[in-house]
């Protein structure tokens, strides 16, 4: 309030500042008139006589060179010297630079160097210049002279403006007749009147008369009158009829058929009548403006005295009345601070708690009177019963909402799960076909990803989603449950992980986590990149990167991604947006795993999951080994996806199968073990179709008889050997001969053997939820 009538009170003053400005301008204006009109208006009159003057005595000693025409040449000139020193003097001081504008400046710079060109002109004249270069010399100067004087301020009085102008023009009018004479003169000297001078004088002619028509019919009725009086009067006439003769005579001729002394007797005195009726128009222009000058004075004073005190009588009874209004509405904004700062607040903390809230006792009505500020304090009370109404309804709403969506994807969750065994069942049979089991192998993975969205919708309610581990799992398994529920799994390189578990209860969140964040590296890439997911231990704990090569994100959007999983927001129903970056923010805080994005060296976007050390269980490294005691050998990275049109072979991760205590079904007995161990292209050890099946079904041979064996091994027979080897040579020459082939069967592969992880995964969940 103290500000709005300080603001009021500034603005009123302002308004004073600016009618005492708009009076003040108006007297500034009077004082650059009169500076200018005493600097320039007058002298440069004089200017432009003395100039017309030399320019005809020029012509005319041009015309005809002679010891009397020099003589007057040359008195000529020195007298205007003497008027072109004292324009120079007065155009050029200070006072007339901070009275004109910065164009009438210009211009006043313009003509006083033309004038110190003068002295040059002069001496090419005497050295013999044709008479209409002569006249363009005096021309220029003449002209810009006119120039300062349309530059030149004037009266805020638009009649006074106009009558100003018209003697401009009048002068201008009065510049073409002397124009007029000069080049008759001159020609009159010579004796002959050329043809480029006749098409001159025939304009300057028509345009003197143009000019002077128009000015004359601007002036006051009393110049007016005078002007006409003047142009009907014999003096006038003598000299029309004279251009008349001239314009008339014969075009085969180029003789004046006037003389010399006949047309200086005719139009000296028009010449001399023109200059004393402008000096007369410009009187009665002076005693115009007097009234309007001291119009201006009186405003001043009445807008810089009575304007001021009535400044001073606003400000004393606005900060009175200022007071009684800021006492009130102070106590009414210490009420809506209290409520906005105390009561609210906790009242929407005690609903969160699930507490009852009384809406009377939390919102009892305030007293502020019977005034205006008394009913803004009634509508204050209005104002904080409905605020507290709302949040409780709000509260229960939300609560509400909460539970119906817990309670979907719970429903969802234990559906999905359903389908899942259901399908495990299904992939399981025996006599399944390889199509079929390509399909249900999609059909898993899609409910997979079914699962994870369910378990979205439990995230965002701030549940548990109840997928949980009694011991801790393999951290390549984690990671390999998480790529197969992303849409996109095969662009997916998975490189080593080394011995490291995960700890159970982490399992489930940690492998949603990951599959958002890959999700997420898959979804913004270009589809012919891949994404690496590797891992390693840190001081901290365990840290896992999955990196893309898409086009990445700018500095100020990884920054502010960065906060919102580092401080993750209270979710609402409109942030449907950036759905998976809430869920990763929350389970990342429930764990408190550290979660940063950050640039790749590829160009994309590196995301960073460090796991924190209690999470992580190591284990001792130990030879794997198959079925039949032989050791599987592990290469030390992992290859890209093959077909690529790499420069060499790519590394590749060879999977061991988990011990049979480990494995969530037994295998049957009377089938032997898988002889070759296969990978997808992104590196993921795969399950290979068929290849549980009996040795006959699977090749269409008949069953051979095993030969009896010479000599007991307990470790290995020839037998399995050259098994293993007849293995090895059939399935290189049959990926030799049929390269399309075995490119789609490692994408049916890789698939299977992705949702065999999951399931592995999947059967640990049931059983943790079975125990919960």
């Amino acid at each position: 309030m103290r500000i709005k009538i300080t603001a009021l009170l500034l603005s009123l003053a302002a308004l004073w500042g600016f009618a005492a400005w708009v009076t003040l301008r108006d007297g500034l204006n009077l004082l650059t008139l009169n500076t200018l009109d005493k600097n320039t208006g007058r002298p440069g009159s004089d200017l432009i006589t003395a100039l017309q003057d030399e320019r005809r005595a020029t012509l005319v000693f041009l015309g005809r060179p002679s010891g009397q025409q020099r003589a007057a040449l040359d008195g000529q000139r020195v007298r205007t010297n003497q008027v072109v020193t004292r324009f120079r003097r007065l155009a050029s001081g200070d006072d007339v630079k901070s009275a004109a504008s910065d164009l009438g400046w210009k211009r006043i710079t313009d003509t006083l160097n033309r004038l110190d060109a003068l002295p040059a002109a002069r001496r090419t004249i005497d050295a013999g210049a044709n008479r209409a270069q002569a006249s363009q010399t005096f021309n220029a100067i003449i002209d810009s002279t006119f120039r300062i004087f349309r530059s030149s301020a004037s009266l805020d009085d638009e009649t006074i403006a106009r009558d100003s102008r018209t003697l401009i023009d009048l002068t201008r009018a009065r510049e073409v007749l002397s124009r007029e004479d000069a080049l008759l003169a001159g020609a009159l000297a010579t004796g002959h009147l050329t043809g480029p001078e006749s098409i001159e004088f025939g304009r300057l002619v028509g345009a003197q008369h143009f000019f002077f028509d128009e000015a004359v019919a601007e002036l006051p009725d009393a110049d007016r009158e005078a002007y006409e009086r003047f142009r009907a009067g014999t003096e006038h006439r003598r000299l029309q009829l004279l251009e008349e003769r001239v314009l008339n005579r014969s075009q085969n001729t180029t003789r004046v058929p006037i003389s010399a002394a006949e047309w200086k007797a005719a139009v000296q005195p028009v010449l001399t009548k023109h200059d004393e009726l402008v000096q007369a128009g410009g009187d009665h222009v002076v005693e115009r403006a007097k009234p309007v000058a001291t119009g201006v004075i009186v405003r001043l004073l009445l807008a810089g005295g009575l304007g001021l005190l009535a400044v001073v009588a606003s400000v004393v009874v606005s900060i009175t009345t200022a007071r009684a209004l800021v006492r009130q509405l102070e106590r009414l904004r210490s009420a809506a601070w209290e409520l906005a700062e105390q009561r609210l607040p906790g009242v929407v903390e005690r609903l969160g708690h699930g507490e009852k809230v009384d809406v009377a006792v939390e919102a009892p009505p305030l007293e502020f009177g019977g005034d205006e500020i008394g009913q803004v304090g009634h509508a204050f009370n209005a104002v904080q019963e409905t605020a507290i109404r709302t949040a409780v309804e709000q509260a229960e709403l939300r609560r509400g909402v909460r539970d119906v969506l817990l309670s979907l994807a719970r429903r969802t969750q234990t559906l999905v799960h359903r389908q899942l065994t259901m399908l495990d069942t299904m992939e399981r049979r025996r006599d399944i076909e390889v199509k079929e089991l390509e399909e249900l192998f999609r059909l898993d993975h899609l409910a997979t990803r079914m699962r994870r969205n369910a378990e979205n919708l439990i995230v965002l309610s701030g549940a548990l989603p109840a997928r949980g581990w009694r011991n801790s799992v393999p951290m390549v398994d984690v990671v390999r449950a998480a790529v197969g529920e992303v849409e996109d799994y095969t662009r997916v390189t998975v490189l080593p992980f080394g011995p490291v578990e995960l700890a159970g209860r982490a399992v489930g969140d940690l492998t949603h986590l990951l599959a958002e964040l890959i999700e997420n590296a898959v979804s913004f890439s270009p589809p012919e990149t891949v994404v690496q997911v590797g891992g390693h231990l840190v001081a901290s704990g365990y840290a896992i990167d999955i990196e893309d090569r898409g086009l990445g994100m700018s500095d100020e959007r990884l920054a502010e991604v960065n906060a919102r999983i580092a401080d993750p927001p209270d979710f609402n129903l409109q942030s449907s947006v950036q759905l998976g970056l809430f869920v990763v923010s929350r389970l990342a805080e429930r764990y408190n795993v550290q979660v940063s994005l950050k640039r790749s060296a590829y160009g994309g976007t590196t995301a960073v999951v460090v796991i924190p050390r209690d999470l992580v269980v190591e284990q001792s490294p130990a030879p794997a080994t198959t079925e039949n005691g032989l050791e599987v050998r592990r290469p030390a990275a992992v290859g890209a996806a093959s077909g690529g049109g790499g420069t060499g072979p790519q590394p590749a991760l060879v999977a061991v199968p988990p011990p049979e205590a480990e494995v969530s079904h037994p295998r049957p007995e009377d089938q032997p073990p898988v002889p070759d161990v296969s990978i997808t292209p992104s590196g993921l050890p795969v399950r290979v179709p068929q290849a549980n099946l009996a040795e006959p079904l699977r090749t269409g041979e008949p069953v051979a008889a095993d030969e009896p064996d010479e000599h007991e091994d307990p470790g290995r027979s020839p037998e399995e050997i050259q098994r293993i080897m007849g293995s090895y040579q059939r399935g290189t020459e049959k990926g030799r001969t049929d390269a399309a082939r075995t490119e789609e069967a490692a994408r049916t592969e890789e698939a299977a053997r992705t949702e065999q992880s999951d399931k592995i995964l999947g059967t640990n969940a049931a059983e943790g939820e079975e125990d919960q």
